[in-house]
């Protein structure tokens, strides 16, 4: 089944972390050129929080990814990816760290600045798009967790959040207002479409509407906005909440987003009815479709999640 043909190329912004944003981004290069990726910025583990704490940059990790899912399937880009995602195994202080990671910071440090170091890096790649951190402010993610009986408890960093010892109750950033990357509200401004989500709701997710300059820009963007719905919940961060719990959650956090079309596959709906009223009730329009891996628990498919972007922004 092929991938319906658009015209001339949308632009859209998407905006996300991690494997979520990196299944998005491999789905929407596939049907436009005209794309900008936000990434949240908030890792503290691993080789980004190495990296992170050791020269006081932003994490490369999720950036990385997002340059990554940017390659093209020719020979080239797909080398490339492959070389970016490459982690060294060994028994001394390279052990762990991404080849990926070392060169977008090696850039950052020769050049002085983290959007034209990625920008770089995206030119090299060939990238189908552009790389931006949703901001170039150093910041943590906190969030007050439910823990044993009535204890609500404050954790710190992203990697903690992700996997809090409770239900996630709020997050917020530290500090409260990083300004926006310049670029970003450019992108959004200018954008036909916006894409928020798949991915960790709380950690990867949710951030991008905390930064005080960005959700106005959302809010206020002429742009259409597409959310997409997870396929399960993540173990720790959302282990009891449904698809429509999680909508719900992101209408709290910013009941001013015009919401144009919410994308979710029907088989990992348990509360559909409820999913189907929370949307008709935001104003927005319920889209069904299988898009996930045949072979993968819980994982996008591209191709599937590619033909679902295009019918929805030829629909409009």
């Amino acid at each position: 089944m092929t991938t319906p043909e658009l015209g001339p190329d949308p632009s859209v912004v998407a905006l996300g972390g991690g494997h979520g944003l990196a299944a998005s981004l491999t789905a929407l290069r596939r049907i436009t050129a005209n794309l900008t990726a936000v990434v949240t910025v908030a890792d503290n583990g691993g080789s980004s929080g190495r990296l992170r704490g050791e020269f006081g940059v932003l994490p490369p990790g999720d950036l990385r990814m997002a340059l990554a899912a940017l390659c093209g399937d020719d020979r080239w880009g797909q080398t490339w990816a492959r070389v970016l995602q490459h982690r060294f195994a060994s028994d001394g202080e390279l052990d762990g760290h991404a080849v990926g990671n070392l060169l977008i910071v090696a850039l950052w440090e020769l050049l002085g600045d983290h959007v034209d170091g990625l920008d770089w890096v995206g030119s090299l790649l060939g990238a189908r798009g552009r790389v931006l951190p949703m901001t170039t402010a150093p910041l943590d993610i906190t969030a007050r967790v439910a823990s044993t009986g009535d204890d609500v408890v404050t954790v710190r960093g992203q990697v903690e959040v992700a996997t809090a010892p409770g239900p996630v109750l709020s997050v917020h950033l530290d500090p409260p207002d990083p300004p926006a990357c310049p670029e970003v509200l450019e992108a959004v401004g200018r954008a036909d479409w916006i894409v928020l989500g798949p991915g960790s709701w709380y950690s990867s997710v949710l951030p991008h509407l905390l930064v005080p300059d960005l959700r106005g820009a959302l809010g206020s963007t002429p742009a259409r906005l597409v959310v997409v719905m997870n396929l399960e919940p993540h173990d720790d961060e959302t282990p009891e909440m449904t698809a429509a719990d999680h909508f719900a959650v992101l209408l709290q956090q910013a009941p001013e987003l015009k919401i144009d079309t919410v994308l979710a596959d029907p088989a990992s709906v348990v509360d559909l009815d409820r999913l189907r009223e929370e949307v008709e009730v935001a104003g927005a329009r319920l889209e069904l479709a299988d898009v996930a891996q045949d072979d993968a628990r819980g994982q996008h498919d591209p191709e599937k999640l590619a033909r679902a972007y295009a019918r929805i922004f030829m629909a409009n």
